[in-house]
């Protein structure tokens, strides 16, 4: 079936282990390579950044995707995003350097943003073509115009250190250099490949109609915007810069080992766009990926513990692996959790439930809020991990509760006993052995022994799996 999910998820793969494996280089090179300090200051901008330019998206990101898989005419949509991402991003970098020139006595942090922004305007710049690309279900497309930024940061910061010259100043020069690329690269290959012109005309009523059914989106993107980054902000103004160097760290790898929930999401959009506006839903079918989906993320969380402190205090000299062990942890039980929000997210999102998700977000940021004001003082790296914990644990209740398909009702009931299996594994083994090269295959093989015993992997669901990526 050539544009069957099965496809469309191998590319979206491919192109997300590539990117993660580029990412990982990057992070690896800059953790290892600059002190603590200076670690810290960068993440702390770039997740200034990410927040803003989250934020200045107004939410019309997503429904760009489901408006164009929907049917809507692709160039229209993509011409109306382009004029909102131009007008938005020079008016916020106007304003950065407004304020550098209105105050002169600014830190360090200061002039990070204002360099480190240029590239991520930029970045900010190429986001409508790759939802474009999405939502026209390109995603061969999308792969290549994801990867070139991350490609030349990795490959530059890899030259770098080989000749001993990794300092603060070229990796600005490096980072500027891949984002500027990436839009070029977009605005060519998108043109090249669709045949779609780069056009930016003004249609005042449709640029009205994309705002206001983005609205209630907006109110989730600014929320999760804040939530994504609340507590790496939080710890570099409250704690140190020491500090969310160690816990941005741990957060880097944990949102790596998402890779396969990264590698997914973006096919259930279009997908349940599709799917839920026919009356007759396979709930069955629903309630088996979760499962599967389930079984993924504890198994993932598993390995996370197991090889946590032998692979990355190994690989950083000690800087990162002991010291984040609790964190990381805390935060590996997030995973499964994430897995079913953001099914159930994507549920709503294509039902069109988007005040209902509005709400969950501000729930969650404020439970994520309250908890890092109360706890990263008094715990620091382990109190933000706890917080976040605690916020996707009520958003699911809440997701839960606002369910109105009697089918999906249960549909959270894997999560219980493919966690406990994979807690009970890694216990165990530890346990029985205190050799790492004894205690992961051991833990793999107790972990899906006990999922075949509890019955949340069955023999029959390789073909049942074949049956719903070819559906």
């Amino acid at each position: 079936m050539k544009n069957g999910l099965i496809q469309n998820l191998s590319v979206n793969a491919v192109q997300l282990i590539v990117n993660q494996f580029l990412g990982l280089g990057i992070f690896y090179e800059l953790s290892t390579g600059l002190d603590k300090n200076s670690f810290g200051q960068i993440n702390l901008v770039l997740a200034i950044l990410l927040s803003v330019f989250n934020i200045l998206s107004f939410g019309m990101d997503q429904m760009v995707i489901k408006k164009i898989a929907g049917g809507s005419n692709a160039s229209s949509v993509l011409s109306i995003y382009l004029v909102h991402v131009l007008i938005s991003g020079f008016i916020f970098y106007g304003l950065l350097i407004a304020g550098a020139l209105f105050f002169h006595n600014r830190n360090e942090v200061y002039s990070l943003l204002l360099l480190i922004g240029i590239g991520k305007l930029m970045i900010f710049l190429s986001t409508p073509f790759k939802q474009a690309a999405n939502g026209m279900e390109r995603f061969s497309l999308m792969a290549y115009m994801s990867v070139i930024s991350n490609l030349i940061r990795c490959s530059g910061l890899i030259i770098l250190a080989v000749l001993h010259h990794l300092s603060l100043y070229f990796v600005i020069l490096i980072f500027i250099s891949g984002d500027v690329t990436e839009l070029l690269f977009c605005i060519f290959l998108f043109y090249r490949t669709t045949n779609i012109p780069v056009a930016f005309s003004w249609n005042g009523a449709a640029y009205k109609n994309l705002l206001l059914e983005s609205l209630p989106q907006t109110g989730v993107v600014l929320i999760t915007s804040a939530l994504a980054r609340f507590d790496w902000i939080f710890i570099g103004f409250i704690v140190s810069a020491v500090k969310l160097a160690e816990y941005s760290f741990a957060y880097k790898i944990f949102e790596i080992s998402t890779l396969p929930l990264l590698a997914i999401a973006p096919l259930l959009i279009p997908r349940f766009t599709k799917l839920f506006r026919n009356t007759d839903i396979r709930a069955a079918e629903l309630i088996f990926l979760v499962r599967i989906e389930m079984v993924v993320a504890a198994f993932t969380g598993l390995l996370l513990n197991l090889c946590w402190s032998p692979v990355i205090d190994r690989i950083t000299s000690g800087k990162y692996g002991l010291i984040n062990i609790k964190t990381i942890f805390i935060l590996s039980l997030c995973l499964p959790v994430l897995y079913l929000n953001n099914f159930l997210w994507t549920a709503y999102f294509a039902q069109g439930r988007l005040k209902m998700i509005l709400t969950s977000f501000i729930v969650t940021f404020l439970v994520n809020v309250l908890g890092d004001i109360l706890l990263i003082p008094f715990f620091k790296n382990e109190g933000a991990a706890f917080a976040f914990l605690a916020a996707c644990v009520v958003q699911t209740i809440y997701y839960l509760k606002q369910g109105t398909i009697a089918g999906l009702k249960t549909v959270w009931l894997p999560l219980i006993p493919c966690t406990i299996c994979a807690l009970v594994s890694g216990f165990l083994s530890r346990a029985l052995f205190s050799d790492h090269r004894l205690i992961l295959p051991t833990a793999i093989f107790i972990y899906f022994l006990l999922l075949f015993l509890t019955k949340q992997l069955k023999l029959r669901d390789a073909k049942s799996l074949k049956h719903l990526f070819n559906g």
